[in-house]
């Protein structure tokens, strides 16, 4: 088995691509042990390696995220170690009870603002930074404020206020006049 990786830019994050569907359900994200216990044997054996910080699966890869003191040079042949020996296993990735984190909101209760924000970031952002290996979550939207949780390589990244400032803030801005600011915001795992 043969897993291509492909820099992000987070350098603290590295996307793999074991050749086959990773979550086919969605993004799934976890950050730390304690929550990814009883969820997915293959998040579990990652966040055993030192300095594992997050992992996120996308439809066809892992993005694993280390600490930033770490070096990838020491822990990335183990990353692969555990992804190639789990996939040549044919366990599943997740257990059946996990759920993906497809946040498809229902937009019933959301003002007419809040929907057309969302439709903007589910059909036009989203899409994009997976392609970078992460996630962006709408969160709320207050007093001309967009708070949106990053996950996966956009969290920690050091271009991420760049990308919430110059792309995605711009974006709203043009097609939701209402939109004053768009901020990141710590999720609530």
């Amino acid at each position: 088995m043969f897993i291509q990786t492909e820099d992000t830019p987070n350098p603290d994050a590295i996307k793999f691509f074991p050749g086959q569907e990773v979550s086919s359900a969605g993004p799934i994200f976890f950050s730390d042990l304690a929550e990814v216990k009883g969820k997915s044997k293959l998040a579990e054996l990652l966040f055993h390696i030192n300095n594992v910080k997050s992992v996120f699966f996308g439809r066809d890869f892992i993005t694993v995220t280390k600490q930033a003191e770490s070096n990838w040079q020491i822990i990335k042949p183990e990353i692969l170690m555990v992804i190639m020996d789990h996939f040549v296993s044919g366990f599943p990735v997740f257990e059946e009870s996990t759920k993906a984190d497809n946040v498809k909101h229902n937009l019933d209760g959301f003002s007419e603002i809040e929907k057309q924000i969302i439709e903007i970031i589910e059909t036009r952002v989203r899409p994009s930074v997976a392609q970078d290996g992460g996630d962006i979550i709408y969160k709320g939207f207050e007093s001309g404020i967009v708070k949106l949780a990053l996950r996966g390589a956009c969290l920690g990244c050091p271009s991420s206020t760049i990308t919430l400032k110059n792309g995605i803030e711009s974006m709203l801005k043009h097609f939701v006049p209402e939109v004053q600011e768009v901020e990141a915001v710590e999720e609530d795992f």
